[in-house]
């Protein structure tokens, strides 16, 4: 059985780490590694309070691990930085083996969507009003990456309402 206090600590520590590193990642293009930090020992920490196996712990650290080693791969490639590939890690194990596909798919959509928005905004002018905002000035420049932490993030959200976690809450 899961602890609902274990369960509603990990829950919020984890909606606000992601949300953060999203945030971080949007303003600064960078996913401090604090963050990264932050989720593995949090997980460590509360996932065998809550209750779950050395069996669970086990497939999502290997989850966990196939993702970081699928976004190695990407990141080798440049299609994506270094902090997201540890994020969407991180995230991963916390969602757990059952929900890593998910999660990996809808990581890729709503990439996709903001690839597609930002490539978009970079065609307009920018509003005067944003050209006082050095963040929105690096977004709007070619060349410059996307916040994909953004994507790994509303991923992560989605696909943790469908986890132990979450659901002992209901």
């Amino acid at each position: 059985m899961i602890s609902a206090v274990a369960a509603l600590s990990a829950s919020l520590c984890f909606a606000a780490a992601i949300l953060w590193a999203a945030f971080m990642d949007l303003t600064t293009m960078k996913i401090r590694n604090e963050i990264i930090v932050f989720l593995f020992a949090v997980y460590a920490a509360l996932a065998p309070l809550a209750g779950f196996s050395a069996v669970h712990i086990g497939l999502s650290a290997a989850a966990a691990f196939a993702v970081l080693a699928g976004m190695f791969l990407f990141f080798a490639l440049g299609w994506i930085g270094g902090g997201d590939a540890k994020l969407a890690s991180a995230v991963a194990l916390w969602l757990g083996a059952d929900q890593a596909p998910a999660f990996i798919l809808y990581t890729a959509l709503f990439g996709g969507l903001i690839t597609l928005a930002l490539l978009q905004f970079r065609t307009m002018p920018l509003p005067a009003t944003c050209q006082r905002m050095p963040w929105v000035v690096k977004l709007h420049q070619s060349g410059v990456g996307v916040p994909y932490g953004i994507a790994i993030a509303l991923a992560g959200l989605l696909t943790f309402t469908k986890t132990p976690w979450v659901l002992v809450l209901s």
